[in-house]
């Protein structure tokens, strides 16, 4: 047996409007009750204040009490009190004399007759109202007393209908329907555009779905390790999750505040502010290298922009380790030919009956190969440094351009502290060596010298110049940050070198700096604190007059 669906609860904007309707259409209801019950009674009190005011201003007349006076009363105050009745919107004015006997009255016939109602309070000198059922039905009236100086002569009743009064107000309530209706429809419409728009934001959720989607929303944005960063439509930051905060290095509460008051670097600030969305873009923070997408949030009109944070600080590191072994494999691989054709010619040689120029032959390949190695690790003994310099050499071989150690080298194995990892000596080192030999190739007897020494304990001095065409003074600032270069870019880009150098020196809070090599050229110098906690100059970038391309 198939069970029913289980109704889908309404939506929270539904729910929102049918609450308001309800509570506009009992507000609009109850009101109308009350101003009908209220005007009914305002209305009887007016037609009695109306009949009142009526029979005082014709029992004041003199022209009234002079018709009294005369033999035949009706025939004077009969057309009078028909015009009375006709300006004043009563629907009789009776004028009779102190027995109750009318002179006057609406229906001829009912003249000479008793008046139908209570006198005696007139007849005592007061005017009174009252409601009672006459000739003409229920009615409203007021009965006031005709003075003739202090005697009283005659009495007039000047009255209103209840059923005139009832259609006063049927009148009024008709009105106040159609107001009444205007409003409700008028509160519905409002009401309905309100709850439409809240409709649209709320994707037609109801309580429970919204509560739902925040739960998980929060659990989610806690949960992943990535950065995300959410920007409203100027600027401000709406949201950051916990990676978020880590990986920009951010510690207070920033939402609320601009991007551009964050102290980001500027090249990561400009890509956040960017209103195109970027794709796997690098950046460098302080001490981070980040990956980062930025994707604009749009339904209509502009709403922000949602960008996601990972951190590649290990891959990049891990990735540059991995371009410094390619480079030793393609010089093994390249000394391997070069060996091969060596032995070639030592066996030709031998072949050929020559065995002693063969023997002269390999000895000399030998010492020269010994001599390389012995020069480069004579002069920089710590391990690391001596095999990336002598796979650096080969790589340079290869591209036409001749790498040195100048004789000023001379750093011992054990001299550097464990805060400076070998990681960080490769970062440095490599990418100075690489930027060189890109900016020395191709130029007159191409050159790069590399010069590593200690001063003293304090400091350790690393120093690479090359033959280049040299680095723009203007640039001797930008040419430390993400994406400067002044070659083409490649399919992996450029531009991130010396900025990974620049990183790897602030951590250290060593001083990097650019100035021109003697012959042209450029020389880039390292300086890097050798006592743990020693402090430079915070990584300052110093001036140069002219350099090398900067990778």
């Amino acid at each position: 047996m198939r069970l029913p669906p289980v109704p889908r609860p309404r939506s929270l904007a539904g729910q929102l409007f049918a609450m308001q309707a309800v509570l506009i259409a009992v507000v609009v209801v109850g009101y109308a009750l009350f101003t009908y019950v209220s005007d009914g009674g305002q209305a009887e009190a007016a037609a009695g204040r109306q009949a009142t005011a009526v029979a005082r201003s014709v029992a004041d007349a003199p022209s009234v009490r002079q018709a009294i006076g005369t033999p035949d009363p009706t025939a004077h105050l009969e057309a009078y009190s028909v015009r009375v009745q006709r300006h004043t919107g009563v629907d009789f004015v009776t004028i009779m004399d102190p027995r109750g006997i009318r002179w006057t009255h609406p229906v001829p016939s009912e003249i000479g007759k008793p008046y139908l109602g209570h006198i005696s309070r007139a007849l005592r000198g007061d005017s009174f109202t009252e409601t009672y059922t006459g000739t003409l039905g229920p009615s409203v009236r007021a009965v006031a007393p005709v003075y003739d100086g202090t005697r009283i002569v005659g009495l007039v009743s000047a009255g209103i209908r209840v059923e005139a009064i009832t259609q006063r107000v049927r009148d009024q309530v008709a009105a106040l329907i159609g107001v009444a209706a205007g409003a409700l429809a008028l509160g519905a419409i409002g009401t309905y555009v309100v709850n439409a728009r809240l409709r649209r934001h709320t994707h037609g959720m109801n309580a429970t779905e919204l509560s739902q989607v925040h739960d998980y929303h929060q659990a989610a944005l806690h949960a992943v390790r990535e950065g995300l960063l959410m920007l409203d439509g100027q600027y401000r930051v709406a949201l950051i999750n916990d990676g978020g905060r880590e990986l920009l290095g951010v510690t207070e509460d920033v939402v609320g505040r601009s991007v551009a008051e964050l102290g980001l670097p500027a090249p990561l600030t400009g890509a956040l502010l960017a209103s195109e969305p970027r794709v796997d873009e690098v950046h460098l923070t302080a001490s981070r290298v980040l990956v980062v997408n930025t994707s604009p949030v749009s339904g209509g009109e502009r709403r922000g922009t949602v960008a996601t944070l990972r951190d590649v600080t290990e891959l990049q590191s891990l990735m540059g380790e991995l371009d410094s072994e390619r480079g030793f494999t393609q010089a093994l691989r390249s000394q391997a030919h070069e060996a091969a054709n060596r032995l070639h010619t030592v066996v030709s040689l031998i072949e050929l009956g020559r065995a002693e120029e063969a023997m002269d032959f390999a000895t000399a390949e030998l010492e020269l190969a010994q001599t390389l190695t012995d020069q480069v690790v004579s002069a920089v003994s710590e391990p690391v440094l001596a095999a990336l310099l002598l796979g650096k050499t080969a790589q340079a071989n290869e591209r036409g351009v001749e790498l040195v150690v100048s004789e000023d080298s001379g750093l011992d194995d054990g001299l550097l502290p464990e805060s400076l990892s070998a990681r960080d000596l490769v970062t440095i080192l490599g990418n100075l060596i690489d930027n060189a030999v890109d900016a020395a190739q191709g130029s007159l007897r191409a050159r790069v010298t590399v010069t590593a020494y200690t001063e003293g304990a304090a400091s350790l001095v690393l120093r690479v110049a090359d033959t280049g065409t040299g680095v723009d003074p203007a640039h001797t600032e930008a040419v430390f940050r993400r994406g400067f270069s002044t070659k083409p870019a490649g399919p992996g880009g450029r531009g991130l070198g010396l900025a990974l150098v620049s990183q790897a020196v602030d951590r250290h809070a060593g001083r990097l700096s650019v100035a021109e090599a003697d012959g042209g050229g450029a020389v880039f110098e390292v300086r890097l604190p050798l006592r743990d906690g020693a402090r430079g100059d915070g990584g300052a970038v110093g001036s140069a007059v002219s350099g090398g391309g900067a990778g």
